[in-house]
């Protein structure tokens, strides 16, 4: 699973051959830098670490400040672990760019859905509510209703779908095609939508 660490721009469309408006989502793909190199024998695994996105040095630890002096760079804001890239294929303290990707590859999209506060049982998970308001009732027509029985087994059971804070899940996105590739500034043009809002921190991977 070879990929890079982006944030999404925004959201446009394209015009295809036929003539069809194609909605696309403009992803920032790095640049990201390769901050550590897990190895089998140290770590008990493989993995290469990137960074991405600056950071300034009075907000980063004396643990993360030498972390990153060891392969000459500046602090980053966002460290992600990939598991795809082969032995000897990066090094520590390259930079990897958009043009890891190709035009009309597929890659998978992970991003943090927009956050939407605290919630009730009618938005966040699709209760119906009492609806016409009947039997007398003249404030609960968004209320959770029951959530058990009384006597038995005197407590609310665990799952119970309640009010609470919605948003701010890890949701990705399979299988999106790559419309366009802008190497020099880092963008990729995806079709389709992403999670998360403008700005966002993205994982993609192909």
């Amino acid at each position: 699973m070879q990929g890079l660490i982006g944030k999404k721009v925004g959201m446009t469309s394209v015009f295809a051959e036929d003539g069809k408006n194609i909605p696309c989502t403009v992803l920032q793909a790095g640049p990201c830098v390769v901050t550590q190199i897990k190895t089998v024998d140290k770590d008990g695994y493989f993995a290469v670490q990137l960074g991405f996105d600056e950071k300034k040095e009075k907000h980063t630890t004396k643990a993360e400040s030498g972390h990153f002096k060891k392969v000459n760079t500046t602090p980053k804001r966002k460290l992600i672990e990939f598991t795809g890239f082969a032995e000897g294929q990066v090094k520590e303290g390259e930079v990897l760019t958009a043009e890891l990707f190709r035009p009309d590859n597929w890659v998978d999209v992970r991003g943090w859905s927009k956050g939407k506060g605290f919630q009730g049982v009618v938005k966040r998970h699709g209760f119906s509510g009492v609806g016409g308001q009947t039997h007398g009732q003249h404030n609960r027509g968004r209320a959770p209703g029951s959530l058990g029985a009384s006597s038995f087994p005197s407590r609310v059971l665990p799952g119970m779908r309640m009010a609470g804070h919605m948003g701010v899940k890890k949701v990705m996105s399979i299988s999106m095609r790559i419309i366009k590739l802008l190497a020099e500034s880092n963008l990729i043009i995806v079709k389709g939508s992403v999670p998360g809002p403008n700005g966002g921190y993205v994982i993609i991977t192909k």
